[in-house]
């Protein structure tokens, strides 16, 4: 069911993006018939896509397009950032804010023997007060002390490197996958367990080649797509 509902979300998105704002979509019967799928599909579908802000419902008039159009996540390397030149407000709620000793995990990432503890936050990002990302976030805490979960919620991160640490972004390497989103995490994005997502893993070094940050961020399946272009030899 999952897979129908989300390949569902997929082939609406693309036939939202030929309609004009305001247009109406077809009735969820004739959803079903084109489609070729349930009416709870399509109306799990329809639901989510009213939710993540991309359609709106009039009761007794039917269902109509907001937004034609999704995020290319190759242009995110800033959230805050990107955001703003799309026009929108950008907003991040600091889920979780911890500073600890690293895991097994963090320590086979950061390889640096020196390394005794992490500062680990967890944020949703937000853009017009619509849920797009969900990201957790490990920074050494050596060099960074003086960040805090107010001051990660009041300015971006590579400002705070910036501005307070005198710190640049000088390397990033990302990995994306094909994921699916917990219960936890589909909540805070406001979707349905098990929803598409798209899992980037960032490792960003400074300009000695010191990696300052480990993310592993969830984008809305609804809402995003990587879209990249090369010359072949």
């Amino acid at each position: 069911m999952v897979s129908l509902y989300s390949d569902l979300i997929d082939k609406l998105l693309e036939q939202i993006s030929t309609m004009d704002k305001g247009a109406k979509l077809p009735s969820e019967r004739q959803l079903c018939q084109d489609y070729e799928v349930s009416r709870t599909t399509v109306r799990n579908a329809l639901g989510s896509l009213v939710s993540s802000g991309v359609l709106y419902q009039i009761q007794g008039k039917g269902t109509f397009v907001r937004e034609r159009n999704r995020e290319n996540l190759s242009n995110y390397y800033s959230f805050t950032e990107q955001t703003k030149r799309n026009g929108k407000t950008p907003k991040s709620i600091v889920v979780s804010f911890n500073i600890r000793e690293l895991n097994d995990k963090e320590r086979h990432v950061f390889d640096d023997e020196t390394l005794e503890k992490v500062i680990v936050f967890d944020r949703l990002r937000l853009a017009d007060d619509t849920p797009m990302m969900y990201e957790r976030t490990a920074i050494p805490y050596e060099g960074f002390e003086k960040i805090t979960k107010d001051l990660l919620e009041e300015v971006a991160l590579y400002d705070i490197f910036d501005n307070c640490f005198s710190t640049k972004i000088a390397n990033v390497r990302e990995r994306f996958q094909v994921s699916s989103l917990t219960k936890k995490v589909a909540e805070a994005l406001n979707l349905k367990d098990g929803s598409a997502a798209l899992k980037i893993t960032r490792f960003s070094y400074d300009r000695e080649d010191r990696l300052i940050e480990y993310t592993v961020s969830y984008a809305r399946g609804d809402m995003f797509y990587y879209e990249t272009s090369y010359s072949p030899n």
